[in-house]
């Protein structure tokens, strides 16, 4: 289920959104070295454009941010 960003307290969002841009598979690239603050920013952005969301799963119960094409198709 998509949780509203707006909902979240702004350090549990920050929390999040750093966990999610420091995770293996999100580096931008071993030639190019992006500050942390500079990942939140651009992640954050993409939760106001609604390009991405807050997902929760309720089967593994677990929270994370997903890029919208990512969705199941019945949250769409």
């Amino acid at each position: 289920m998509i949780v509203p960003w707006t909902e979240l307290e702004e350090a549990t969002l920050r929390n999040l959104i750093e966990d999610y841009v420091t995770r293996e598979g999100t580096e931008y690239g071993a030639d190019q070295e992006t500050p942390l603050d500079t990942r939140v920013a651009q992640v954050h952005r993409h939760l106001e454009r609604g390009d991405a969301v807050v997902w929760f799963d309720e089967h593994s119960e677990t929270v994370n941010i997903l890029r919208r094409e990512e969705l199941p198709a019945d949250a769409r």
